[in-house]
């Protein structure tokens, strides 16, 4: 009693801790003698625990949601600073520096200039002279929030980003500022710094400019099509009066011109009238959706409002603005620029096109048209069109082209058109794919049998080769068929029936050949896929409507022993004295195996003999040819040969502006013609001996 309670000591040796609480804190805590770590949740030595250690399998790799979030934090951090820095480092210049004009200069083969085009057809008005009408139209389907919105869209924003996570163009639902300062300050490239940099002056002039001072520069600088920039140039270019006088029904056409000036203009085919006037009706229902017109003013717009037909500059007359469209075609089709693009000027263009060749095929045309033609006297010979076009074999540049009177007033490019039925001048392709590939007797489930251009259809409809049938099981019942190789009665060879325009032979040749098989190598040689008809019974015998163009680069494949090369225009474009990409030549490749192109090219040249007369044949080198055949009967002639040197292709069809169908072109020229296609004929043996090596095409 009293005596304090001796707490026993751990006996020798023994390492058990006897109070609990100092024992829990060895074996729990971190002060035990020779205990590790505890480890938090960077497990030890690694900061980030990824793929994480406690899952297994595919789930180690499936961040969790701090990770996630610290991720997009992190990202969402690192675009701010970017874009905090883009922000302070672009300014604002001078507008006027800025949106400077530059004409296009194109060069010809040899170096020597063109013509120059430009400059910028605008003409700047105050946004007073620019009817409410129109500026409630175009806020209306351009940027509905642009009254109260900072110069950008967050949606738009957004989708932006999105497509450009996707690895498609840095594009977006523009502002209208957005545009404003695309026109004016910036390039038209779809890149993510070029974006940024809009956005961020967006930013910085939606705060130093009103709005009307925004939609005022927008509308002066925007392309509305017809070379045009600004309102006021297109209200001239498009219906002749000044921006202040239009209508609400013709800025509404004006506005949907926005969406794309060469998309929208109604007078460039009945699809482009279409999409225009489906585009005017949305410009103005969205009007009234947004309450910018009532439904009665609305109703008083059901006309669609026809623009003036295009003019073209003057310095484009003659064949000068056939030249420079197949030209920026090529460009757009090449490099991504925008007909927009080219419009705003600046390039330095080298063609192919061969000065001395463009001038005597132009004269050629016009020498023999008038000499041919009386369409004073006969109905028939008016309204007759003419396209050709020259191609260099083994090469596919354009050297010289035919699109048609004066492009400043038939805009249409003849030599670049389709729609022209080719005829008898497509069966080459026919007997080159029946050479190349063979033909199946009696259908698929028959091997393929190889024939020559010396094959013929027999009595029976067997196709016969020396002495063999090919085509086996037409015979009438009780026939014996070949005795001793002796030939049976027979119709005219493939290469006789190439010669004269034998369409029963060709169309059967088709079917038996496959005509999947003869499409494929017409596309092969050049010709557009487009441009092919429907695969029926006529097919074989001409019925696409390849382009001259087109024509003249594929009949060059004959002539380069089966090699084929697309057609160009351009060697080179620079633009502020840097290249443009993408303007390499075309490669050569080959379609047709070597022997195929020379039997065909063999048995064209009889076809050349049959045409061309004698002088003409002995002035040029070996010609291989085809032509619209006598018993045709499409509206359209046609004359295509080349040398080693030159492939041409010559059309003649009949046309009245205004309407898409062509006329018939029976008694063109006068009844005492033999031959429908005497007109194509004279222009290119006329032409092509003009052009001979040895001779000046002056």
């Amino acid at each position: 009693m009293g005596r304090k309670a001796r707490i026993p000591l751990r006996p020798p040796g023994d390492s058990r801790g006897f109070i609990t609480g100092h024992r829990q804190r060895g074996r729990r805590g971190a002060f035990r003698a020779g205990a590790r770590p505890r480890r938090g949740p960077w497990r030890g030595s690694r900061r980030i625990d990824y793929p994480r250690r406690n899952r297994r399998g595919a789930l180690r790799f499936v961040p969790s949601w701090r990770q996630l979030l610290a991720l997009s934090l992190l990202c969402c951090g690192g675009f701010a600073a970017l874009l905090g820095y883009v922000y302070s480092t672009v300014h604002i210049t001078d507008v006027n520096a800025t949106a400077r004009a530059e004409a296009n200069v194109y060069y010809w083969a040899d170096g020597s200039q063109m013509v120059s085009v430009g400059s910028i057809n605008r003409q700047n008005v105050p946004l007073s002279d620019i009817p409410p009408s129109l500026q409630n139209a175009v806020v209306a389907t351009e940027n509905s929030t642009f009254y109260s919105d900072p110069g950008f869209s967050v949606r738009g924003l957004a989708r932006a980003v999105v497509n450009m996570a996707r690895g498609g163009e840095v594009q977006g639902g523009s502002t209208i500022t957005q545009q404003y300062v695309k026109n004016t300050y910036l390039t038209q490239d779809q890149t993510l710094d070029r974006k940024l940099r809009e956005l961020c002056l967006a930013v910085k002039l939606s705060r130093s400019l009103s709005k009307k001072e925004i939609l005022q520069g927008y509308l002066n600088t925007s392309w509305f099509g017809r070379n045009t920039y600004g309102v006021q140039a297109a209200s001239v270019a498009y219906y002749g009066v000044d921006a202040k006088d239009l209508d609400p029904s013709r800025g509404a056409l004006l506005t949907a011109l926005l969406k794309g000036g060469d998309f929208y203009d109604p007078s460039l085919s009945a699809a482009h009238h279409s999409r225009a006037e489906a585009r005017w009706r949305y410009v103005l229902d969205r009007q009234v959706e947004l309450g910018y017109m009532t439904p009665q003013e609305r109703a008083g717009y059901t006309v669609f409002p026809e623009p003036r037909p295009r003019s073209v500059s003057t310095g484009l007359a003659g064949q000068t603005g056939y030249l420079v469209d197949v030209a920026n075609k090529f460009i757009e089709k090449r490099t991504g620029l925008t007909a927009e693009d080219l419009g705003r000027g600046g390039y330095r263009i080298r063609t192919t096109f061969d000065r001395s060749k463009v001038e005597q095929l132009r004269r050629t045309v016009e020498s023999v048209t008038t000499k041919a033609l009386d369409p004073a006297r006969r109905i028939a010979d008016r309204d007759v069109q003419v396209g050709a076009a020259s191609i260099r074999p083994g090469d596919g540049a354009v050297l010289a082209l035919y699109g048609g009177s004066d492009a400043t007033k038939h805009f249409a490019n003849n030599a670049d058109t389709s729609g022209v039925p080719v005829g008898s001048a497509f069966k080459p392709f026919v007997l080159a794919a029946a050479l190349q590939h063979g033909v199946r007797p009696g259908g698929a489930a028959f091997p393929r049998l190889p024939v020559t251009s010396d094959s013929f259809y027999d009595r029976t409809g067997a196709l016969t080769s020396r002495g063999t049938w090919l085509l086996p099981g037409r015979l009438e019942a009780g026939s014996r068929g070949f005795l001793d190789g002796a030939f049976p009665a027979s119709g005219p060879t493939l290469r006789q029936a190439l010669v004269r325009g034998d369409d029963t032979t060709y169309s059967r040749l088709g079917g038996d050949v496959g005509l999947e098989e003869v499409r494929d190598l017409a596309v092969g040689t050049g010709l557009l896929p487009a441009s092919m008809a429907p695969l029926e019974p006529a097919f074989p015998v001409g019925t696409s409507t390849p382009s001259a163009i087109r024509m003249a680069d594929a009949y060059a494949t004959f002539a380069d022993d089966g090699r084929q090369s697309d057609p160009y225009s351009v060697t080179a474009v620079t633009f502020r004295g840097a290249a443009l990409e993408g303007l390499e030549r075309p490669a050569v490749r080959r379609v047709m195996d070597a022997e195929v192109a020379r039997e065909v090219s063999d048995a064209m040249r009889d076809v050349a003999v049959d045409a061309v007369d004698p002088d003409t044949m002995r002035a040029l080198p070996p010609v291989v040819a085809g032509r619209t055949g006598d018993d045709d009967r499409l509206p359209a002639t046609w004359f295509v040969g080349s040398t080693e040197e030159l492939s041409t292709a010559v059309t003649v069809f009949r046309n009245k502006p205004g309407q898409d169908a062509l006329l018939p072109v029976t008694g063109m020229g006068g009844s005492g013609q033999d031959r429908g296609d005497f007109l194509p004929l004279r222009v290119w043996s006329s032409y092509m001996t003009a052009v001979r090596p040895g001779r000046s095409g002056a």
